[in-house]
């Protein structure tokens, strides 16, 4: 029920000052307002659509690509005052998982927070999946979790509270498995969704594992499969096969205690967790800090199932290319390693597995170990060759291949890179090459006199340059030649552009809204041109 009242006196308020008082950059009465006549200022709330939220729909990056990239963050990190204190054996300059504190005695605090937005769509299992990741920063060096403070940002009166709760319950019951108390926590009225944890540990100072003990030798062990970037994006758009879901949330909630312990046993050199920044990120970071250069076979990554098939389609999240960016330059690939192969070392991980460093013995008797406990990703994955400035090289022997795309014809010439690539058929405007049906420009130069040997491949040239990316990338020209076709009124331009459009996996959606913005420039008669056209 509408207190009207109440309404009133928060609108009149708002509309005296000329903004909203929830919203200083709106004004008042604000959009959802006419859209929907809801004040939520005035403690009204949306109406909750029937069926399950899907969380992933409603955010912009998914799960840790939500973060701010490696080189951005160091470079506003160097800005910051030097830490004096002698109780701090390791804080935010060493670039660590967890920062340490000194308590008398042997042992030490270690403390992390960690924040991202969903990187599944249930809201329960994205709870579960935060407080994996929080935990992980002080499973990595060797610490065990105490306890934790939730900390959630929501829409508030905009997504059901229920979703609210859901996220919080799966946290908490994650954390009481692993055997830490949620205390308390804080929360924010935030427009996207984000949810994780500050978690408090204790740690052996004398059995502290950091990202800088890498030896000369020593082999590398990765405890789950890389792609859940890759696959979470994919699920976001819905591009994934139906399994490719079930299997990232399984990953990532699970536990990285076991690997912690075993590592522990085994006196691991070194050790972080693979997320946001991605396995090259993370490793390029272990060899600087430990004055190493490092090996790894492409060939022998555990990866996700489909994680390969979605690159072949062009399913490559913004998370690759920033991370791409930060730590390209510490990436060698050797021969046969092509740029799709590296996006697999640049996808941003969400609660991705353990990186550890051990003596080439101990590193079998590790992925052993945690065969036998049910991890059965884990493996060695490359080794350390030797002091160095902290390059990764990166070689294949070619025994794992990339599929070929679907034989679907709009799959397959999807863009590899959006930002980068050009779409098949984007290159070629219709005017210039042969096609079934003509466009007006060829068809008006083959009826013209003669003016000259080759005037009518000048034209086409001039065509393909001007309908080819520049300033503009592909998609928005390809909009624009849909747009123009019809406000020229040229059916088989029309028809040719859509066409190319659908190739380039345009939606029908966005085939109408660039057709009624020709309508609007045109008025009725291009409308009604348009339509006679959908007939033909």
């Amino acid at each position: 029920m509408i207190n009207l009242e109440k309404r009133k006196r928060v609108m009149q308020r708002s509309m005296r000052l000329g903004h909203c008082i929830c919203d200083a950059k709106k004004t008042c009465p604000c959009d959802l307002f006419r859209q929907k006549n809801v004040c939520l200022c005035a403690g009204e709330s949306l109406e909750v659509p029937a069926g399950p939220v899907r969380l992933t729909q409603l955010v912009e990056k998914a799960g840790c690509a939500s973060k701010i990239d490696q080189a951005s963050l160091k470079r506003v990190l160097k800005a910051l005052p030097e830490i004096r204190d002698p109780r701090v054996l390791i804080g935010a300059a060493a670039g660590d998982d967890a920062g340490v504190y000194a308590l008398d005695g042997p042992m030490a605090l270690v403390q992390t927070v960690d924040v991202f937005s969903p990187s599944v769509d249930d809201p329960y299992t994205f709870g579960e999946v935060a407080a994996a990741n929080s935990l992980s920063d002080v499973y990595a060096m060797g610490g065990r979790p105490i306890t934790a403070l939730s900390i959630i940002g929501f829409p508030i009166r905009e997504v059901p509270d229920g979703v609210f709760a859901d996220i919080l319950r799966g946290g908490i019951d994650k954390m009481n498995e692993a055997g830490v108390p949620v205390i308390g926590g804080h929360s924010i009225h935030d427009a996207e969704i984000k949810a994780g944890f500050a978690v408090t540990g204790l740690i052996d100072r004398r059995r502290i594992v950091t990202n800088a003990g890498l030896r000369p030798g020593d082999s590398l062990v990765l405890t789950k499969p890389l792609g859940t970037g890759i696959l979470a994006f994919a699920v976001q758009i819905g591009r994934a096969p139906p399994e490719a879901a079930d299997a990232i949330a399984r990953s990532m909630t699970e536990l990285n205690k076991a690997a912690s312990e075993a590592m522990l046993d085994l006196e691991a050199h070194a050790c972080t967790d693979v997320t946001g920044f991605g396995l090259m990120g993370h490793l390029a970071e272990m060899a600087r800090s430990s004055a190493v250069d490092v090996e790894i076979a492409w060939d022998g990554l555990p990866l996700f199932p489909h994680v390969l098939e979605c690159l072949a389609e062009g399913i490559v999240p913004g998370g690759i290319e920033r991370n791409r960016e930060s730590s390209e330059s510490s990436a060698v690939p050797g021969p046969g390693v092509t740029e799709a192969m590296m996006d697999v070392c640049f996808d941003p991980q969400t609660s991705g597995g353990l990186l550890v460093a051990l003596t080439p013995g101990k590193a079998e008797a590790l992925v052993e170990r945690l065969h036998e406990e049910g991890i059965r990703a884990a493996a060695v994955i490359g080794r350390v060759r030797g002091k160095g400035t902290g390059k990764v090289f990166v070689t294949t022997s070619g025994a794992r291949t990339m599929p070929a795309p679907e034989e679907d014809e709009a799959m397959r010439e999807k863009p590899s890179k959006k930002e980068k690539g050009r779409p098949a058929g984007a290159e070629e405007p219709c005017c210039a090459g042969p096609a079934a049906e003509t466009c007006c420009s060829e068809g008006h130069a083959a009826a013209a006199p003669a003016v000259g040997a080759g005037a009518e491949e000048m034209f086409k040239a001039f065509m393909k340059t001007a309908g080819a990316p520049g300033a503009l990338d592909a998609a928005t020209k390809q909009a624009l030649q849909i747009a123009l076709s019809v406000l020229a009124r040229c059916g088989p331009c029309i028809r040719i552009q859509v066409e190319k459009a659908r190739k380039m996996g345009f939606s029908q959606a966005e085939i109408d809204e660039a057709v009624w913005m020709a309508i609007a420039f045109g008025g009725a008669p291009v409308m009604m041109f348009y339509k006679e056209v959908l007939k033909a």
